[in-house]
């Protein structure tokens, strides 16, 4: 039986497996092989330490969030909570703790990439205050890691 008690961590390389596994689990994440892969994340948390979070109850991870910065705006990638563990506020705290890093390295701007089909996820960004941007466009380019 599931207790409804967790607690957050600082992402650690030693929790990818389970992290992988959680963002394979929850529908929205897109996972690229290249960039998702242990040693992309590894790069990821390198270069952004202490920025990024998981949600633990006893040895299970529940929940996750990638966060980093260019060193003019943030980033949040990739957050997501275990279906079962919704609705508990994980997500909200895991959001938080990354903003609060965020903000100690003096970034005042967030940006996050959500499906347009994801519908849960863009009530629950505009639940936390996020507003949808209509005037930019996102653009892309894949070139193969050097």
């Amino acid at each position: 039986m599931k207790s409804d008690t967790f607690t957050l961590h600082t992402m650690e390389i030693e929790d990818y497996p389970q992290v992988f596994d959680l963002w394979k689990r929850c529908e929205g994440v897109g996972i690229r092989e290249e960039v998702d892969s242990e040693t992309g994340i590894q790069r990821y948390l390198t270069r952004n330490p202490g920025m990024s979070f998981i949600a633990r109850t006893g040895d299970r991870i529940v929940g996750a969030v990638l966060a980093g910065h260019d060193g003019r705006r943030g980033y949040i990638h990739h957050l997501a909570v275990d279906p079962q563990w919704r609705k508990k506020g994980i997500g909200t705290r895991l959001v938080s703790a990354a903003i609060e890093t965020l903000r100690k390295e003096g970034i005042g701007k967030v940006h996050l990439f959500v499906f347009k089909e994801n519908e849960s996820a863009q009530k629950f960004w505009e639940k936390l205050g996020w507003e949808i941007r209509e005037d930019i466009l996102i653009m892309s380019r894949n070139f193969s890691a050097v």
